[in-house]
């Protein structure tokens, strides 16, 4: 469970990314179909331009970052860790929302 509260802490600390006009966040970025999570743990884009792009890299970089820690604290790999994050992000993700299968975008 301590990846569970490791994960939801993850989403809640990277609330809002500065784009220009606007600020987008995590649920808007999924609930718009701009990205979707990957068996691996992180994000991937399904579309748009820089600004998501740039909202996934950061992301995915504190992703990585605490992935690492729980590994670590748990001696165990970070494969391991990225791959149960991967599976719980899938599992939370509401229909209608997408998901990466076969390395392709597809909606849940």
């Amino acid at each position: 469970m301590k990846l569970k509260q490791a994960f939801t802490v993850i989403l809640l600390l990277l609330a809002f990314v500065s784009a220009p006009g606007y600020a987008l966040n995590l649920q808007e970025a999924k609930k718009s179909g701009f990205v979707g999570e990957k068996p691996n743990g992180y994000l991937g884009v399904v579309k748009g331009g820089g600004d998501v792009q740039s909202l996934v890299k950061s992301i995915n970089d504190q992703r990585r970052k605490k992935y690492q820690q729980i590994a670590k604290k748990n001696n165990t790999s970070l494969k391991n860790v990225e791959a149960l994050a991967g599976k719980k992000a899938i599992d939370k993700t509401s229909a209608g929302q997408y998901v990466f299968r076969g390395g392709k975008p597809v909606k849940k």
